[in-house]
């Protein structure tokens, strides 16, 4: 897989036919090809012809920001500049929100991505109707080498380049190393969710009455197994069983956010395939962040706070996706918390996504293997954390709790496993993988998980 739909020399953009770049944009494309959309990626192809032949650099159509589950319309490598373009075919104004998803874009990119940390990226919105005799270029960086997002219509964007470019005597952008970048929190970053999880509680966001499991005893059982397994430098999986509304989401959250390192960039995440509730938790602690501060009478713009939640909760598949590009590297994060863990997918239903929308072809793991597998890329020591639900229906091409034990006893035989005692009983449907599980090595039934 790559990270993007189409990449080129500019040089080599120009002399390729448009028809020829709509088709790599067209066979890279994930999903159905609206009309829109491809007069959009025709509009944009014809016109950056016109005006990127005087430069030399590189071009990227459908660049995914690593793990932020968004792709930026166009970038433009020219010298020491990342130039974000996101085009508004068709529009004659600049909308509040189309400026704010630029500056997203341009803010991701720095925060996210290891090999835009230190360069100078430049967003900027096109509003291909747009009447302008005059845009702001605020030369005044801020936020660490990120100029402020620029307006611009078909007209101006030549001169903002050319003007930009005079600002910036940083050394020439390395292309090839440039993309090979992964997925990397600045420490900035890290240190700010450190900052907002430690001064906040999450209680509200989820159960935890007298009815609840004791959820001290629990967290207090896991952080033993990611000391004991950092220190000895191995690898553990840890099964967590409770009933729906049990606290199990409250868990995984002080895991993904109290195993925070800035100083070594280790981190944790929370990793979750319900899209709702990543989009639920992420804005309820957003949220309590804000109306803290203002408690506090301090000012701060949500998307800040909204930018750290996103370090420490994620859509699983993002993840996924990621290890996919980066096959060579571990994931940044040592310990992940998968929620609902029973709900992965076995490997008929992985592979025909994969070949699918994925465009790889013969595709061999299911969901609970392949994920194992980024984590077992660690050379000193990693943690998986299953949130497992009881009582729940198991839906067609959803695995089981069983095929990451079948995973572990296939290919992870030097793994620890962590099991709760509880995933013996009928609800969790652990099947046979259970009894196999007891002739394992390095088993150790919890009645604290």
């Amino acid at each position: 897989m790559q990270r993007f739909y189409y990449s080129n020399s500019i040089s080599k953009f120009i002399e390729d036919s448009t028809s020829e770049i709509l088709g790599i944009l067209a066979e890279n494309n994930e999903f159905t090809l609206e009309q829109p959309q491809k007069y959009a990626w025709i509009y944009e192809i014809d016109f950056l012809k016109q005006i990127l032949e005087k430069y030399n650099g590189q071009i990227i159509f459908e660049f995914s920001i690593p793990r932020m589950g968004k792709r930026i319309d166009v970038i433009l490598i020219i010298k020491s500049v990342i130039f974000i373009l996101e085009f508004k075919v068709g529009k004659k104004e600049f909308l509040l929100s189309s400026v704010d998803q630029v500056w997203d874009y341009a803010l991701d990119l720095k925060n996210f991505h290891e090999t835009s940390h230190n360069i100078l990226i430049v967003p900027i919105l096109i509003a291909t109707l747009a009447d302008l005799s005059y845009t702001n270029i605020s030369m005044n960086l801020i936020d660490d080498k990120i100029l402020n997002p620029i307006k611009s219509n078909p007209i101006l964007l030549e001169k903002i380049i050319r003007d930009v470019l005079l600002i910036s005597t940083d050394e020439n952008i390395d292309y090839q190393n440039w993309i090979q970048g992964r997925y990397s929190p600045t420490p900035t970053i890290i240190e700010a969710a450190i900052a907002l999880y430690n001064n906040h509680s999450v209680t509200n966001i989820t159960r935890n009455d007298a009815s609840a499991i004791n959820l001290s005893t629990t967290l207090d059982s896991l952080f033993t197994v990611i000391e004991k397994v950092k220190l000895e430098r191995k690898k553990a999986i840890c099964f967590v069983t409770g009933v729906p509304g049990a606290g199990k989401t409250l868990v995984g959250l002080d895991i993904a956010t109290k195993h925070l390192d800035s100083e070594k960039s280790t981190t944790s995440v929370f990793l979750s395939g319900n899209a709702p509730l990543v989009a639920i938790l992420r804005e309820a602690l957003t949220r309590d962040r804000v109306n803290r501060l203002k408690q506090d009478g301090k000012k701060i713009k949500k998307g800040e706070i909204f930018r750290q939640v996103k370090m420490f909760i994620q859509n699983v598949h993002h993840f996924r996706d990621e290890c996919l590009i980066d096959i060579s590297n571990p994931p940044f994060d040592h310990v992940a918390v998968f929620d609902e863990a029973q709900r992965a997918w076995n490997i008929n239903q992985t592979a025909n996504f994969m070949k699918r929308r994925k465009k790889v072809a013969n595709f061999n793991l299911s969901e609970p293997e392949f994920l194992i597998s980024c984590m077992d890329r660690h050379k000193d020591w990693a943690v998986i954390i299953c949130l497992v639900g009881g009582g729940q229906e198991i839906h067609t091409g959803e695995a089981g709790i069983s095929e990451w034990i079948e995973s572990l006893n296939r290919s992870y035989p030097n793994w620890h496993v962590y099991v709760s005692s509880r995933l013996t009983d009928s609800e969790y449907d652990a099947g046979n993988a259970i009894t196999n599980l007891k002739d394992r090595k390095n088993v150790d039934f919890k009645d604290e998980l």
